[in-house]
């Protein structure tokens, strides 16, 4: 069963709710706070994309193309197509060799307002890379072409690249494949289902890569999350909840769409996540501020980023406060 997490009040009157649940589990994976059922069944989406890119940093695809930090930053990233952002995938696809076509996720605008309205007055259309997927995706190709795989078919759930990327997954979340849902994601690629506690332990491993039995997989999780600790503006974009507290060397984050999150406290060794079960984004910052202030997080200078940013006043379109949203939620001791 599902609790309350943000109520959304207008003129003193409730106007909105929005409901989920939260998990987090310690350094073993075992669950140690949660509310409403912290072993929902929820998909990754986007959150999976630090995992989906280990088997091609694993293999070696940074020395193979001379790939750069940032690069291997976006390749994690749900960007926002921005200056920088379109600039870092460029250079990427340069190094890898591969056509703008052959990619699978469809032609779309950038999704962030400034970038678009200037790409439209400047008579510019769609693009491949402008979906916020194609440093995934870009990461994938570089992986086959290394291996000399074929790049038809490359988000295939049958394909190699694929095959082992699953295989990951379920090593982190210490599952079985058999037990890990699979469905099509939004860019093309397969997108898993999995318990929250278990895609909570996989981010815990992400923060902790001492947790990970195999040195290979650890020392291409230091490299994925390093760089994007290194550089949060390209994981996410301005004023999204990713880039703003990757900014803090002790978090790594990723979410992802249809309300799921997924971060991880390295100091705490607490892997941390939760789902909106009305699939809003909106309410992220506060989930993530509300749950930080709860567990007691030491660091105030992440806390007070997060409430300049996500403050509880709702306003209307002329900046005028009309309403108030506050979190509604109390985090649970696991039995």
């Amino acid at each position: 069963m599902d609790t309350l997490l943000i109520q959304e009040f207008r003129a003193g009157l409730l106007e909105c709710v929005h409901r989920g649940h939260i998990s987090i589990v310690n350094e073993e994976g075992r669950v140690v706070k949660y509310a409403g059922d912290p072993h929902y069944v929820a998909f990754t989406r986007s959150s999976a994309k630090p995992i989906q890119a280990i088997p091609g940093i694993r293999a070696g695809i940074v020395e193979s193309f001379g790939l750069t930090t940032a690069e291997v930053a976006v390749m994690a990233a749900s960007h926002r197509a921005e200056e920088e952002h379109v600039a870092t995938l460029n250079s990427l696809i340069s190094k890898i060799g591969v056509e703008e076509e052959e990619l699978v996720c469809a032609p779309s605008l950038p999704l962030d307002r400034n970038a678009r309205e200037k790409l439209l007055r400047n008579g510019g259309g769609r693009r491949r890379l402008y979906h916020n997927c194609a440093g995934k995706h870009l990461g994938v190709l570089a992986y086959c072409k290394m291996m000399g795989y074929p790049l038809d078919g490359y988000d295939d759930p049958t394909h190699p690249v694929q095959q082992e990327i699953v295989n990951t997954l379920a090593e982190l979340s210490q599952l079985q494949v058999e037990n890990i849902g699979l469905g099509v994601d939004g860019c093309g690629f397969p997108v898993f289902a999995l318990p929250l506690s278990a895609l909570a332990t996989a981010y815990m491993k992400l923060a902790c890569p001492d947790k990970i039995a195999d040195p290979a997989t650890a020392k291409a999780v230091r490299t994925i999350t390093a760089a994007m600790n290194q550089y949060p503006h390209l994981v996410a974009g301005r004023g999204k909840v990713d880039s703003i507290i990757l900014e803090d060397p002790n978090i790594i984050a990723k979410g992802g769409f249809k309300g799921v999150y997924a971060f991880a406290l390295r100091k705490e060794r607490l892997g941390i996540t939760f789902k909106v079960s009305d699939g809003s984004e909106e309410e992220w910052g506060m989930i993530v501020l509300e749950i930080l202030q709860q567990l007691g997080y030491e660091n105030q200078e992440t806390i007070q980023k997060l409430r300049e940013v996500f403050s509880t006043p709702i306003t209307n379109d002329a900046g005028r406060e009309v309403g108030h949203a506050t979190a509604s939620f109390s985090l649970e001791e696991w039995a």
